[in-house]
Order: structure tokens, then sequence, then C-alpha cells
């Protein structure tokens, strides 16, 4: 053998293996796991995102928004529940409404799109949008919270509607926000669940025309637990019989009982 072969020979047999895909390289596999993009390994929406039609890209915020102080323990405090997110949520709300009711009737003057605003953000408003997208069912509570019924309480159902607003409105801007108002409150702008003008001022009007005292309330009962009452009101005009409404708090009993008589005395109250 030349000299020139052989060292060809020689520099051969010290040449490393080509790698294989196997060991010693990036397998095929491994490459292609590599080359996928982060959205594609990121979690599933839960049910909630999908009914809600908003995918958080920060999962904590929407824990938050869901969780009760019921079922925080220890140094968690307050601020681990939704009730921060709650105070923002309330005001994006009002915020988005406020614009929809500019757009959506021009010829309103303010005391209109005032009493609309008051109707579309109020807490049955609210716990009715929760009920729609069954945010109970989503919530972090406690046993006991659980136990007293928290997952249908009114009150708590506002409450976390808000909440879910604001961690929208943090989450993903108030474009976000106001995406999801639009959604769940649009219907209900354009055909409002009580009438504009409420039934007791209707009533005061109604008796102020006759000649009549200003309408007295009573309550006649409070019954159901501490946290969630139940209110009956009558209420009362001379020469007339009185009549009575029941509501979760004293105002709603007495728009009812309100309302009770003027249908009694034949008065519409949307009018």
């Amino acid at each position: 053998m030349s000299r020139k072969a052989e060292t060809r020979a020689r520099a051969g047999a010290a040449a490393p293996p080509a790698p294989s895909a196997k060991a010693g390289g990036v397998s095929k596999s491994a490459a292609a796991k590599a080359s996928k993009p982060k959205a594609a390994r990121k979690a599933a929406a839960t049910p909630l995102e999908e009914t809600i039609g908003y995918r958080f890209s920060d999962p904590v915020l929407l824990e938050r928004a869901l969780t009760h102080i019921s079922a925080l323990k220890g140094a968690q405090g307050r601020a681990g529940s939704y009730q921060r997110l709650e105070f923002l949520g309330d005001h994006v709300l009002g915020l988005a409404i406020s614009e929809m009711l500019f757009e959506a009737f021009p010829k309103a003057d303010e005391g209109e799109m005032s009493r609309r605003l008051a109707d579309l953000v109020r807490r049955e408003t609210c716990a009715d949008v929760a009920l729609v997208v069954d945010l109970g069912a989503s919530l972090r509570l406690g046993a006991s919270e659980v136990r007293a019924g928290g997952r249908t309480r009114i009150a708590i159902l506002a409450d976390v509607c808000e909440s879910l607003i604001g961690a929208i409105f943090l989450d993903g801007g108030y474009k976000a926000a106001l995406a999801f108002v639009q959604r769940f409150w649009a219907e209900r702008m354009r055909k409002p669940a009580r009438p504009l003008r409420d039934p007791k001022t209707v009533l005061q009007e109604w008796a102020q025309a006759r000649g009549l005292p200003t309408p007295s309330y009573r309550e006649i009962e409070r019954t159901g637990p501490h946290h969630d009452p139940e209110f009956r009101v009558a209420v009362s005009l001379p020469e007339r019989e009185p009549a009575e409404g029941k509501g979760r708090s004293k105002r709603s009993a007495e728009q009812a009982a309100a309302l009770a008589l003027l249908a009694r005395e034949g008065v519409r109250a949307d009018v």
C-alpha cells in the first residue's frame, strides 16, 4: 500500500461514526415536537371558557375570579378571592353598558339612559347572566357555603359575574370585556327585563294626581337566613286595601307591593 493510501485509511478509521436516528442525534419525533408551536401544547379550554367565548391567557386570573372567600384558608386572605376583581368588573360593566346605550339609543336623553343603565347593571341582571353561563358550577366555595346553597345564591352569582368581567378586562383589555358584555347584555338592552319607570314612582305620581298622600310602606315579615333574607312588605293608601309584595331586599319588596296595588287599580307601570 502506498504512503498516501495508508494515510487515508488511518483517517477513515479514526473518524467518528455518522449520527443515527436512534442514538447520537436528534430523532425525527423529537425534531417534530420541537418544531410544534407552543399554542399547540396549551391546555384545552375549560367548559366555562367555551361558553363565554373567551380564552384566558392567564388561567390564574380566571381561577381567582371564581374563588369565594370561603374557599380560602390561612394567610391567603381576601386578596385571593374574587372581591377585588368584582370591584373592577362592576366599573368596567358600567362603562361597557354606557357605551352600548349611547350608540343604540341616539335620541335618548340622559334620564332615559340612566334608567336603562341602572336596570342592566343591577344585581338581578348580573345574576341572570351568571345563570345563563352556569357560573355556579365553576365556583370555588368552602364546604359551609356549598351546604348553604352558595352556587345558586343571587348575591354570589352577581358578584362573580362582575369579577369575571374584571378578569377578562385584565387578561384581554377593554375590547375583550366589551365583547363579553355585548354578547350577554345586547338583547337585554333592547328588551328591558322590567319597566323603565319603577312601580313606586308610578304609584306615587298616581296617588298625587288624585290628591292622595304619599304611599306608606311597612315591613310585615322577614324570613330566610341572615345572609339571604326575603322580605314581605305592604303598601297602604287611604280608603284602599293594602297590597303586599315580596323580594330579596326591602326595596324590591316595596316595588313588588307597589306593582300589586297598581295592577289592582288597573294602572300600567310601564308608561
